[in-house]
């Protein structure tokens, strides 16, 4: 690893001029050269190469490197969320990809920096993982690392089960605790005698078994909790290293959050600036455009069966630019059903740009799609909802606009993880965890939920429990510890 060469630090200070003359705003971004293998390491950490030992982050980085060895992936660049930003460039790049990745990695900084959903990341999250590493490699040395390390796996089982959306909530009023009402006590024929009938510590120890009273006769969570983790380290009865690491392993969920609610229209921004700025702003040289489109080509391009962000992102965004151009938009717009005056419609309005940079201010995947994905554009793309029948060959099963929407917008609620709830921590009266799944026509993956309920159960110390539906029908699946029970309802 090491500081880039001048002519790359040209390339960045020329590209960073030009971005910011189109309007792009982005926090001061530091470049480091690195070879393939730190590059995969890097990507393997999730871009932060302080990140605390785990097998889990190993065998990412075989994964990845096989990948590349094989020919069959290459990361030409990793820039992660912070302020300031920092990105990692391949010293195997040509002059070309540099260019490119620069350009990209600028757009992607601009969107963490200015986009709705990453207000409230955690901007100095280097220090942070540095600050998680740190404790975690303690706690190795001081209770074992086949103790810690377990832990941690159970922890990450559950790392999809928080609520990515509780800190964009308003915060309610907190009211006061109910004190509780004086305790019953001896009457005293003499003031002084007071402290000796009614002594100080029996009249405590009274007030605190009616403050534990009426806590048991309160259901909790008084509402169903979204954020198991962060339930299980408010409430589990574990030792106070073992909930410093589930707060860690939640830190860093919430933080990577934003990052999957965007997937679609993060790569969509950058890969658009990059052919823009690129294509329209004389950094590249005559002789490079060829290898340019060839680099840009292989980004965009989608394999049978799979969806391309990048792509679906660009092509989104080309579309919006197009219709506020074009002034394709409005009542006047969708009352019209002249194909042909449809196909010439052009108010020369010239707010593409503009409306742009809004929806990169306010968008998630979710309400990107939801909003500007329209038939005229899913005809263009020729998009088709397709299966494979017994012998594996594709098929079509629909054209139908609204059915693939509905599709693409499945795939994305809640970043396409079952929502899980916390329903009742003190199920059947016996200190149980009592979870609830919200169905919607897609039931669990079975050994999944064993698996998870599991770990879950290994975190709360007694049996959890969770709702759900099997078959369309309600079912209650039990973990005691040893073996998942179902019950049918």
């Amino acid at each position: 690893m090491k500081a880039i060469d001048p002519q790359v630090q040209q390339y960045v200070q020329d590209i960073s001029r030009i971005a910011r003359g189109h309007g792009l705003d982005f926090f001061e971004t530091r470049f480091v050269l690195v070879d393939p293998d730190v590059m995969t390491e890097v990507a393997a950490y999730g871009g932060f190469p302080v990140r605390y030992p785990h097998w889990r982050f190993g065998m990412e980085y075989e994964s990845l490197h096989k990948s590349h060895e094989w020919g069959f992936s290459r990361i030409y660049e990793m820039v992660i969320n912070t302020d300031p930003a920092y990105a990692y460039l391949m010293n195997t790049n040509t002059s070309v990809e540099h260019k490119m990745v620069i350009a990209h990695v600028l757009a992607h900084v601009d969107f963490f920096k200015n986009n709705l959903w990453f207000k409230d990341t955690d901007r100095r999250m280097l220090d942070t993982m540095a600050n998680h590493a740190a404790a975690i490699t303690r706690y190795m040395e001081k209770y074992g690392i086949d103790e810690v390390e377990n832990f941690i796996d159970q922890c990450m089982s559950l790392e999809n089960l928080i609520n990515p959306y509780d800190k964009y909530r308003p915060r309610p009023v907190v009211e006061p605790e109910e004190v509780p009402g004086d305790v019953p006590k001896f009457k005293a024929p003499r003031k002084y005698l007071e402290s000796y009938i009614n002594p100080k510590e029996a009249v405590e120890a009274q007030r605190e078994q009616l403050k534990r009273e009426q806590q048991r006769a309160q259901k909790l969570p008084p509402e169903p909790e979204r954020d198991v983790l962060g339930f299980l380290a408010h409430h589990a009865n574990l030792p106070d290293w073992k909930l410093h690491v589930i707060g860690m392993i939640r830190d860093e969920a919430y933080y990577f959050a934003p990052q999957g609610m965007t997937k679609i229209i993060n790569e969509g921004w950058a890969a658009f600036w990059h052919s823009r700025l690129l294509t329209t702003a004389g950094i590249l040289t005559d002789s490079e455009i060829l290898d340019f489109a060839d680099r840009h080509s292989m980004i965009v391009q989608t394999a049978p069966g799979r969806l391309n962000p990048y792509k679906l992102g660009l092509d989104l965004l080309r579309d919006i630019e197009e219709r506020w151009n074009k002034g394709r938009f409005g009542r006047e717009w969708e009352e019209c059903t002249d194909m042909a005056v449809r196909a010439n419609w052009d108010r020369q309005l010239g707010k593409g740009l503009e409306k742009l940079f809004e929806v990169r201010r306010v968008y998630n995947d979710l309400m990107f799609l939801d909003e500007f994905m329209t038939p005229d554009f899913m005809q263009k793309e020729k998009m088709f909802l397709f299966s494979r029948d017994s012998d594996g060959q594709a098929r079509i099963d629909s054209r139908d606009f609204e059915k693939i929407k509905q599709a693409l917008l499945d795939q994305l609620t809640n970043r396409g993880q079952p929502v899980i709830e916390v329903y009742d921590a003190n199920y059947k009266n016996a200190g149980e965890l009592l979870l609830t799944h919200r169905y919607e026509g897609r039931p669990l993956r079975k050994d999944w939920a064993e698996a998870t309920l599991g770990n879950l159960q290994r975190i709360w110390g007694r049996p959890v429990a969770l709702a759900t539906f099997w078959d369309d029908k309600p079912v209650l699946w039990r973990h005691d510890g040893n073996k998942m029970h179902e019950r049918k309802s």
